[in-house]
């Protein structure tokens, strides 16, 4: 029950997040294994899914992640000297820890990295604790947690489990205290220490030869390629050696590992800029790819072996950016960083084929590997591509354009002036994009840029929105005197450009990106340091799960605003090529649309053909399945055959589906109702009749008992048969079964006309003037007796379908003899040029094979003669047999259906879509969900036996 009308709108906006991402990204999006069931989603559910999600937001971990617990508790934090509070969270393989005062201190402790889990004795001062204890011999106190012997229990499984699956290797080679400058690398590769704040190799394992091949870049880049800076030497050092100082009392104190205390304290020295030397090592732990650096040992190699060589698209679109990555730089310079970054990219598309490689991978690739070994450059590329940024390298730019809304929303919010100036902000996301998708790199000088990345890899995506609201802060007064979106362009370029980094110890790297002018006077100079301190002071109050939730509210609102642009260009194709009202279209389209979309919902088991591709043209993004293509048939097709439609359905998918994928667009769809609605009668016939031969109707057809003996026809062929060698029987029963059901039919057309009786066919006025019924009882005697007429499947399939398309028609009882003649007229023609012999014993056998079929006088008996009950002797000059081929073109069958002019006005007849599509809208769920219950039905059966 809810209570306010604000719960329920963040459920519906729950509700609509979850369906929007599951049914628009079906593929890349894993829902929770409780909300799999729609009917079954609970309050409850939707709640632990958010707070799953915020968990893994606000400590950036892996997707998989499932959150276990959530508990209060204080744990004891050394730098302070006192118990902080806040809470704990436990997941599959980790422990967290965030203090209820924001950014007081977090703690991110990998299971691989603890060696035990301890209950301690409960005190009065100490209540309920337990102690976790790390590798790098540290220790965490956490107190005052209920129902404490669970918890311990539950971690101790999960600890088991994490160890078995990824042994630890532990570095031997010496004793060293917790003061001790040494960073623990969980690496089973390798072990990194901080002493002299480089990564030096372990000798102890046994997998450093294989890291260390000549085929993967063995050190950062910038190691190797060292450039001379602007400054003096002693003062470059100093200004670095000033800050290595710092972070080193800083790891004396908070700890050096992953499990870090991360406090306010570090977020200001990563502000100030992390030294060159710690860069890649702070983003690895900052990230947390550390662990999955550990967890995967020579998984990275694998990967470049598997890859390399291949020939792709992703790897032409790779080798056409590498040199784009970064060519200021002398590392990118050379084949050495140049392979690298080849070996990075093809190795993560091979990874990760939904993302492959895209645009901006490379600038962001290139940074990484100038501080990073080649394998830590790797599985840092994952932690963004995969948990920073989720979403954002795609076909799509989902993220991207969701956080470019979310920072719209933030404008308004801290610069309202500006915001009421620019009426349109969209305009700025031209500008902002590339902010948000190489995280400033592209834009901005590299010395710059890569401090940005620093704040980043520490506090996530909250670092580039608060950045660019600095940015627009500084220009706020430019940009409203802006005359145009050009220069506003201008006025953000030039100072993005001129953005220096004066504690960098190396030369100035400009952006080949960034936007050039040609100034008449100096630009100002702006520290990136200044822009950093400003940024975190004047907009850094946003909270992760105030991100997270304005993040929820506009991916609804940007995911609606692609679907919008994809309706609309597809309508744009389709318009030009069909007769149907362009209102009309876009009600068809949401229908095939909402076709889809409940599959991905309702069925059981779910579709694994995939139905949804943003990658292929705008037309043929949303595709049907056949069962999907027969609910659309039934509610909006003008050919309704009672229950001949379902039949006549698959065979107009077969005949749509033109690549044998067993799935159709919305095009083609919508072109085959264009004909039935809006075609010439020419067309209509053309289209019934290709539905009648192969491909669209098969061997396997389920209306059809003999298999097909003839060759794949087309239109464009007469229709040719071929003699039958066996199923003279099935075809038999198929043609008397049809006459019975035509007589049947008739009795239930129209309440006013009498039952139809054994004299009824000899009544002028039912009778067309061209056929008497002792004629029709001949022809159709023929059919059953001759071979070279019981064989003709396709004729007997096209026939059966004008029957049962004028089912409840107004003029029905005129069009059942229309089609009688033309009948007639189609079976004379195909004899046409065959040899024939007339015998009276033969044409006896004939009467006595129909009447002995024939239905009782009770019955349907339509076609035995009124006094003695047997065939007519006229039927006896029509011929016995026939030999060659009986054919029959599209030709023959226009030209005999145009002799009746009650069968050219059914088809000339204009149909009105506009109800059809009216009913479809009611109809369409109620219609899924009659056959769901069917479906249910026999599983109901089983279970209660």
């Amino acid at each position: 029950m809810f209570l306010n009308l604000d719960e329920v709108f963040k459920i519906m906006e729950q509700l609509a997040d979850v369906t929007l991402r599951r049914l628009l990204d079906n593929e890349g999006f894993d829902l929770d294994p409780d909300l799999q069931e729609p009917s079954q989603i609970t309050k409850r559910d939707l709640e632990a899914r958010a707070q799953n999600e915020f968990f893994r937001a606000f400590f950036r971990l892996p997707r998989q992640e499932k959150l276990h617990a959530v508990m209060d508790c204080s744990l004891w934090t050394p730098f302070s000297r006192c118990h902080t509070v806040g809470r704990m969270f436990t997941s599959d393989s980790y422990i967290c820890f965030a203090s209820k005062e924001d950014g007081c201190c977090n703690v991110i402790l990998p299971l691989r990295e603890v060696v035990s889990i301890e209950k301690m004795e409960d005190t009065s001062l100490l209540p309920n604790p337990i102690i976790v204890s790390i590798r790098s011999k540290m220790a965490f106190q956490f107190i005052e947690l209920k129902d404490r012997d669970n918890l311990v229990e539950s971690l101790l499984v999960r600890l088991k489990q994490v160890h078995a699956n990824h042994p630890v290797h532990y570095d031997t080679s010496g004793d060293e205290d917790m003061t001790s400058p040494v960073f623990y690398s969980t690496s089973m590769c390798s072990d990194h220490k901080f002493g002299d704040l480089e990564m030096v190799s372990s000798q102890n394992n046994k997998e450093s030869e294989k890291e260390t091949s000549p085929r993967l870049h063995p050190e950062a880049l910038t190691a190797v390629f060292q450039q001379s800076g602007s400054q003096s030497p002693d003062s470059r050092m100093s200004r670095e050696q000033i800050k290595i100082s710092l972070w080193n009392d800083h790891f004396v104190e908070y700890g050096r590992t992953v499990c870090m205390f991360r406090t306010e304290k570090i977020r200001k020295l990563v502000a100030m800029g992390i030294p060159e030397s710690l860069r890649g090592k702070l983003w690895l732990l900052f990230s947390d790819a550390v662990t999955d650096l550990a967890s995967h040992p020579g998984y990275y190699g694998n990967l470049v072996e598997e890859s390399m060589g291949k020939c792709c698209l992703v790897t032409e679109e790779i080798e056409r950016d590498l040199h784009r990555s970064l060519p200021e730089h002398p590392a990118f310079q050379n084949e050495t960083g140049i392979a690298a970054l080849r070996r990075v990219l093809t190795a993560y598309a091979h990874r990760n084929p939904k993302i492959g490689y895209c645009q901006s991978m490379n600038i962001l690739t290139s940074v990484l590997l100038l501080y990073a070994k080649e394998e830590e450059a790797f599985w840092l590329l994952v932690a963004v591509c995969e948990r920073m940024l989720p979403d954002y390298f795609n076909h799509r730019v989902i993220g991207a354009q969701v956080d470019q809304s979310v920072f719209e929303e933030l404008i308004k919010e801290h610069l309202p002036e500006l915001a009421e100036h620019m009426n349109d902000l969209s305009a700025l996301a031209s500008i902002s994009l590339s902010w948000f998708l190489t995280l400033f790199l592209s834009i901005m000088p590299l010395e710059s840029a890569v401090n940005v990345v620093d704040c980043f890899f520490y506090d996530g995506i909250k670092a580039i929105f608060q950045l660019g609201l600095a940015v627009l802060d500084a220009n706020a007064e430019d940009l409203c005197g802006s005359k145009d979106d050009g220069q506003a362009l201008m006025v953000l370029s030039r100072f993005l450009d001129h953005i220096k980094n004066e504690d960098s110890p190396g030369p100035p790297i400009g952006s080949h990106h960034a936007f050039f002018s040609d100034d008449q006077e100096p630009y100002p100079v702006t520290d990136i340091a200044d822009l950093i301190r400003d940024s975190y002071e004047k907009f850094g109050d946003q909270s992760v799960e105030q991100i997270e939730h304005m993040r929820c509210k506009h991916r609804i609102r940007v995911l609606q605003g692609h679907e919008d642009t994809t309706k609309q260009n597809v309508l744009r194709v389709v318009i030009p090529e069909v007769s149907i009202l362009p209102e009309d279209l876009e009600e068809l389209y949401d229908l095939f649309k909402r076709e889809h979309m409940m599959s991905c919902y309702w069925e059981q088991p779910r579709p694994v053909a995939p139905r949804h591709d943003p990658s292929r043209p705008y037309a043929e993004q949303y595709r049907i399945d056949a069962q999907q293509f027969a609910h659309l048939f039934q509610l909006v097709s003008p050919w309704t055959c009672g229950a001949h439609t379902e039949i006549l359905a698959e065979r107009t998918f077969r005949l749509l589906d033109d690549n044998m994928d067993h799935l159709i667009e919305f095009k083609a769809f919508v072109s085959c109702l264009d004909i039935m609605y809006n075609g010439e009668m020419n067309e209509k016939i053309k289209l019934l009749y290709r539905l009648h031969i192969p491909p669209a109707l098969t061997e396997n057809d389920r209306d059809s008992q003999s298999p097909l003996k003839n060759p794949l026809l087309s239109t464009s062929r007469p229709l040719v048969f071929g003699k039958s060698n066996g199923d003279a029987f099935d075809y038999q029963k198929q043609l008397k079964q049809m006459i019975k059901d035509l007589a049947k039919e008739k009795d239930k057309t129209e309440k006013e006309l009498p039952k139809m009786s054994q004299g009824m066919l000899q009544d002028p006025q039912w009778m067309p003037e061209t056929m008497h019924s002792t004629e029709l009882c001949t022809v159709m005697c023929c059919v059953v007796m001759f071979p070279s007429i019981m064989d003709q499947r396709e004729f007997i399939q096209f026939c059966k379908t004008l029957y049962s398309m004028f089912h409840e028609d107004p003029e029905e009882n005129d069009l059942y003899q229309a089609i009688a003649t033309v009948t007639t007229l189609l079976l004379q023609i195909g004899e046409v040029g065959q040899r024939s012999g007339s015998s009276g014993s033969g044409s006896q056998e004939c009467g006595e094979e129909l009447q002995a079929s024939a239905p009782s006088p009770e019955q349907d008996s339509v076609f035995a003669d009124t006094n003695t009950g047997k065939i007519p002797q006229d039927s006896q000059g029509l011929p016995e047999g026939a030999e060659g081929d009986w054919t029959i073109s599209l030709e023959h069958i226009l030209a005999s259906l145009l002799t009746e002019q009650s069968l050219v006005n059914f088809f000339e007849k204009p149909l009105d879509i506009k109800s059809k599509l009216e009913n479809a809208k009611i109809n369409q769920y109620s219609l899924k969900t009659l056959e769901m219950n069917r479906q249910s039905q026999p599983e109901l059966k089983l279970s209660s036996l």
